[in-house]
């Protein structure tokens, strides 16, 4: 994005982020940053997966959250800019590095789309009771729910954040409470009844062997999103000292809970009975028809729908404004950067958004016949995520010697100094890398591994070709535009 020198008040009202307004404090980032991350099906995951998910979580929290966290707050501090990941790309590694990230950060959504929404809407299903459970395999049940927590999202988010960040902060609140439920309940039958699994020290600790080691990539993945609100840097209040308290405050809550919540499905139910999606809600329901509270149980699925529909309209939110931001660079449609005339939002970004997500779940469920295409999506979603936060963490020390990080006194920069920001970003791009590899290997019940792993890379790059060879077209453009004006 270019800006006259002077930094005129004239051209930045004018401009369409200019144009976007500051509706965003500490607690609506803070909740935001939960609805984001923490997900209750990441804990049902973890759950069936057995009691070695503890030490992941802690693994994962250790060597990859807590160093993800250090170089969000550095590089949004420093660098306070709408586009996030997609602008500290292209400062550290210019426009095509760039846009490779903001691309891949914006596409891996077309496949993950599709489970957060199933997902989202099997643990509704909950809201009736026990009775419920038949309907999360309900498959048209799940499409009209689906689609109606997208609908909600788009609109709300379209007529503006002074509206679509009551959804976001709802959902925050609603995800969490549910999950103190859980924990509560589970607490009450442990100290009457006894854990249904066994905890020691030699089953908490990791299993490694190639039938699980694609889980990993989950459990790192779980812990992703921290970063989603710095693409919207423009529409936050004093973004370099609201940004940093939001993420190490939601950091230490959404920590805790994973592990906490793993924990205490796993007193409730054993490992083998719970489902991937809705296990959390499951054991609430058993957990609290033991108590003899049935109620309980209902109202946690009705806390957590309206969390997912937080957590779909916070990603919605923060994913628009990455093609945004890369449509007013004009590397891709010059539409995508437009503002709407009286809500002042991204709103062609955020429909362009909704509507491809739309159609890969219709299509989604087509065809939805073995466990293996989920996967692959699944798969082919971290794939694509975790390659903007490799240029993340390389930016994290690409930028390290430039002068504003000593003189900047808004930063919050990693501690260590120059050693402290290879550290932290060195082991975090490690373990992306390690994630992002495991990912390309199937789980173990999957049918045809060699079909698995072939399906997974053609999604992958597919994705890319396609962003690829929208970028050339937009550069060309772009390159016309510039002579025409030299020559003009």
């Amino acid at each position: 994005m270019s800006q006259p020198a002077n930094g005129s008040s004239d051209f930045i009202s004018s401009s369409p982020i200019g144009q976007l307004r500051k509706e965003m404090g500490f607690w609506d980032v803070l909740l935001f940053n939960i609805a984001t991350v923490l997900g209750p099906r990441w804990i049902a995951a973890a759950a069936h997966n057995g009691t070695s998910s503890i030490s992941l979580w802690v693994i994962a929290a250790v060597f990859f959250f807590v160093p993800s966290a250090l170089v969000i707050n550095e590089l949004s501090s420093r660098f306070p800019h709408e586009g996030g990941l997609y602008v500290w790309s292209k400062e550290a590694f210019g426009d095509f590095h760039g846009f490779v990230a903001g691309w891949c950060y914006w596409i891996y959504t077309v496949f993950y789309f599709p489970g957060l929404l199933l997902a989202s809407a099997s643990m509704s299903a909950y809201v009736i009771g026990e009775s419920g459970a038949r309907l999360e395999h309900d498959r048209t049940f799940l499409l009209l729910v689906s689609l109606g927590l997208l609908l909600v999202a788009v609109v709300l988010n379209i007529i503006g954040l002074n509206v679509g960040k009551w959804l976001q902060n709802a959902g925050g609140a609603a995800t969490y409470l549910p999950l103190l439920m859980l924990v509560g309940v589970a607490g009450l039958l442990l100290m009457r009844n006894g854990s249904v699994t066994g905890f020691s020290l030699g089953n908490v600790m990791p299993v490694w062997h190639w039938d699980t080691v694609n889980f990993w990539s989950q459990i790192a993945f779980a812990f992703t999103g921290l970063e989603l609100v710095s693409a919207m840097s423009a529409e936050v209040r004093d973004p370099q000292r609201t940004l940093p308290r939001a993420v190490y405050g939601a950091g230490v809550l959404i920590a805790a809970m994973y592990i906490v919540g793993t924990l205490a499905v796993l007193v409730l139910v054993p490992a083998a009975d719970v489902s991937t999606t809705s296990g959390v809600f499951h054991a609430i329901t058993v957990g609290s028809m033991a108590l003899k509270v049935g109620y309980f149980g209902m109202l946690a699925a009705v806390l957590v729908t309206v969390g997912n529909a937080g957590g779909v309209g916070s990603t919605v939110a923060g994913i628009a404004r990455v093609p945004f931001v890369v449509g007013i660079d004009r590397y891709l449609p010059a539409a995508f950067g437009k503002i709407h005339s009286r809500w002042k939002t991204p709103y062609v970004s955020i429909l362009v958004q909704a509507i491809i997500s739309g159609l890969i779940l219709l299509v989604s469920q087509i065809n939805q016949s073995t466990r293996d295409a989920y996967q692959q999506l699944v798969d082919a979603a971290i794939i694509l995520y975790f390659i903007p936060f490799l240029y993340m963490f390389a930016a994290a020390i690409g930028l390290s010697r430039r002068k504003d990080r000593a003189e900047n006194r808004q930063a919050v920069l990693i501690p260590g100094g120059l050693p402290g920001v290879w550290i932290a970003s060195g082991v975090a791009f490690l373990i992306t890398l390690l994630s992002i590899v495991l990912s390309v290997f199937p789980p173990g019940e999957s049918s045809n591994r060699r079909a698995f792993l072939f399906r997974t890379l053609l999604w992958v790059t597919g994705a890319l070709a396609v962003g690829l060879a929208l970028y050339w077209r937009g550069a060309r453009q772009k390159n016309r535009g510039t002579q025409s004006c030299s020559i003009d």
